[in-house]
């Protein structure tokens, strides 16, 4: 019996907290970047709420060829330890986004994943095996997500629709 206890205890991994804004930074560490870099005329705006949390919220056209909105943050490596999956608490408007993660920021492609929001406040859990690659909107021809760590994340919408949009952030963690 003792014996079982240990292999347990042994396969629990520890969250590891990837961003929450509590920090002081928060709000200049956190990048807001649009379809303009390319000519569009979509706007995201970024902002922390004075209850503490991040809040991404803009509007999204295709027209004058655009149609997304990102915030995207640059960090210090961060080891993933035995981790498996990321953990988004967020409280969203129905839309879907994607949640994009690099190892390595020099690194042109960056891992994906879509997830849809409900309008309440909920924890996302995707996990790190399947984000795919893609640079630029498409699918890159690379292994899924099978690094060690993490050292750059990004939250966008992409719908390829005219919307208004609003995403809460609390908290970015591994599990």
């Amino acid at each position: 019996m003792m014996k079982v206890l240990i292999v347990l205890a042994c396969m629990i991994s520890t969250p590891i907290t990837l961003f929450d804004f509590t920090e002081e930074s928060s709000q200049d560490s956190w990048q807001v970047e649009d379809d303009r870099v390319m000519g569009g005329i979509s706007q995201g705006r970024f902002k922390i709420t004075e209850e503490g949390y991040g809040h991404f919220h803009g509007y999204v056209t295709t027209e004058s060829n655009g149609g997304f909105s990102s915030i995207q943050r640059k960090m210090d490596k961060m080891d993933l330890g035995d981790a498996t999956v990321v953990k988004l608490r967020v409280k969203g408007d129905g839309k879907t986004y994607k949640f994009r993660i690099k190892a390595d920021q020099d690194t042109y492609h960056s891992y994906q994943q879509a997830f849809e929001t409900s309008g309440k406040w909920e924890i996302v859990s995707l996990p790190l095996a399947d984000f795919s690659a893609n640079y630029r909107g498409r699918n890159v021809d690379v292994p899924n997500f099978d690094q060690e760590s993490i050292e750059f994340i990004r939250f966008m919408i992409a719908n390829k629709k005219k919307q208004e949009f609003s995403l809460l952030i609390d908290k970015v963690w591994v599990d």
